[in-house]
C-alpha cells in the first residue's frame, strides 16, 4: 500500500504502529515532530505510534533540573552521554537500549478528548498490558505513571502541540540499571525506576511487550484498525535505524 501522510476523511480511525528500532532520540523527535504537523490539518483520523529504543541519553523534561543529575553534565559528556533539555512533561530519564520509548501522535481535537483523558487512556493501556503479564502495576494518586513492587515501571512526559500529541512514555524492559542511577527521576518520592525483568523474576523478549501494549492502546483508543511497519518513509534511505528494516510498510491488520 502506498504511504500517504493523510488518508481521507470517511474513513474509520486507525492505528499506524511504525517499530523503529535503535534510533537517535533526536532523530525520532524530529520525526514525531514531522507527524504532528502531518496531522495538523484537521481532518486526521489515525493515531500514529512510534515505538524504539534510544542509544544512552539523558533527557530533562519540564519538571525536572540540574539538580536532579546525580552527575554533572561535564561527567556525562566525558562518558558520552548526551543531556537533551525537552519541552514535555515529566522530569530526568536515562534512555538506554532495552528501554522500550512510545511516542503517540494523536489529534485529541479529532478525536474529542481532553488532555486528561487522553492521558488516563495512555496510561490504562499500560496498565492492563502490565496486568496481563502477571504485574500488579498501580498509579500513584495525583501523579502519571506506574508503579510495581520494585519501583516506577513506567514514566510518563508527554507534550502537545496545536491539541496534538508527542513525546510520550517509557518502560524499562531489560537495559542496565546501573544506568538509571545517574538522575533522580522521582523527586518527589526518590522512588527508583525499575525494569519489567526486575519486577517479574525472569526474563521477556522485547517484540512481545511490544505487541501486547500496541493491542492494549487500540483498545484503549478505541481503534479496530490497526498497522504495523518497519521502519518510516519519512527516515531518508541508507539511514534506516539498526533494529528496523527499510520496506516501509508492513501491513498486520
Amino acid at each position: 500500500m502506498p504511504y500517504s501522510a493523510s488518508r481521507p476523511i470517511h474513513e474509520s480511525p486507525s492505528l499506524e504502529a511504525y517499530l523503529l528500532g535503535l534510533i537517535d532520540f533526536e532523530r525520532a523527535l524530529g520525526l514525531a515532530r514531522r507527524l504532528v504537523f502531518d496531522a495538523g490539518g484537521g481532518n486526521d483520523r489515525q493515531i500514529r505510534l512510534l515505538l524504539c529504543e534510544h542509544p544512552t541519553t539523558v533527557t530533562v523534561g519540564r519538571q525536572g533540573s540540574r539538580a536532579h543529575l546525580r552527575v554533572d553534565e561535564r561527567e556525562l559528556e566525558s562518558r558520552q552521554i548526551p543531556v537533551r533539555w525537552v519541552n514535555r512533561g515529566g522530569g530526568c530519564l536515562v534512555h538506554a537500549p532495552g528501554q522500550l520509548a512510545v511516542y503517540p501522535i494523536v489529534p485529541l481535537e479529532t478525536f474529542g478528548w481532553s488532555v486528561g483523558e487522553y492521558m488516563a487512556r495512555l496510561q490504562g493501556a499500560w496498565q492492563s498490558m502490565l496486568n496481563e503479564l502477571g504485574i500488579a502495576a498501580r498509579p500513584h494518586a495525583g501523579r502519571h505513571g506506574l508503579w510495581g513492587r520494585t519501583g516506577q515501571l513506567v514514566a510518563m512526559g508527554v507534550a502537545v502541540n496545536g491539541w496534538i500529541t508527542y513525546h510520550g512514555s517509557f518502560l524499562n524492559v531489560d537495559p542496565s540499571m546501573t544506568l538509571q542511577q545517574l538522575v533522580d527521576s522521582d523527586p518527589a518520592e526518590h522512588t527508583p525506576l525499575t525494569s519489567l525483568v526486575v519486577e517479574r523474576q525472569q526474563p521477556i523478549k522485547m517484540p512481545l511487550v511490544r505487541s501486547r501494549l500496541i493491542g492494549h492502546l487500540a483498545a484503549a483508543f478505541e481503534v479496530e484498525r490497526q498497522h504495523l511497519y518497519s521502519g518510516h518513509p519519512y527516515l531518508s534511505p541508507g539511514t534506516t535505524p539498526r533494529g528496523a528494516t527499510s520496506p516501509p510498510r508492513r501491513r498486520v491488520g
